[in-house]
């Protein structure tokens, strides 16, 4: 591939891309500086002026993908009615996001990024995600007059199922299922939370 010329604006989003596409087929553990850079049609040195390391471009990807992830909650929060439907949705919404980027959701939660507290775009996107749980377990809880000393309780109680289901459903633990079958699973098992069972 020859090397094409960007300019300062969008060499940052062409490597992104390139590195994006790359996190896809060959998933975090593969993804290097040189190979994005390849990617984006740049010189091997090209990728420093944006990314000092490889664990800043896996950052940066990384909080792409909790900002996704965040608009993908909060669509499906939106547009569901009432505190319980609205757990269901979050909860669906969750794995769905999972099961279609299975390589993202690893990068998310892997063991790539070691140093979450030292990138500050991709620390304050996960904590979007992790408001917009918190929220609507809050709302569930509000609207079901329950009030408890301490709320981390069922907001990690709620997130360790959805989470615990979306990566046996990626590492594909549970076999193949339709995309029926996997949301009647997710409704399941947010029911759980919701009903108690």
């Amino acid at each position: 591939m020859g090397k094409t010329s960007y300019h300062h604006g969008n060499l940052r989003a062409a490597l992104l891309a390139g590195a994006g596409d790359l996190l896809e087929e060959k998933g975090p553990a593969q993804l290097s500086l040189r190979e994005a850079a390849r990617r984006a049609g740049v010189s091997q040195t090209a990728p420093y002026r944006h990314f000092d390391s490889r664990e800043a471009l896996l950052a940066a990807l990384a909080a792409k993908a909790y900002h996704d992830l965040a608009t993908a909650l909060n669509d499906a929060c939106k547009s569901a009615a009432g505190a319980p439907a609205t757990l269901h949705a979050l909860g669906a919404a969750y794995v769905d996001f999972a099961v279609e980027n299975p390589q993202k959701f690893r990068l998310m939660f892997g063991p790539d990024i070691t140093m979450m507290e030292e990138w500050e775009d991709t620390r304050a996107a996960s904590a979007d995600v992790q408001n917009i749980i918190e929220t609507t377990v809050g709302d569930y809880l509000e609207a079901r007059r329950i009030r408890l000393k301490t709320p981390l309780v069922p907001v990690a109680s709620a997130w360790s199922l959805i989470h615990g289901l979306a990566m046996l459903m990626i590492e594909q633990r549970l076999g193949e299922m339709s995309d029926e079958d996997r949301s009647a699973l997710v409704a399941s098992v947010t029911g759980f939370f919701v009903t108690g069972g």
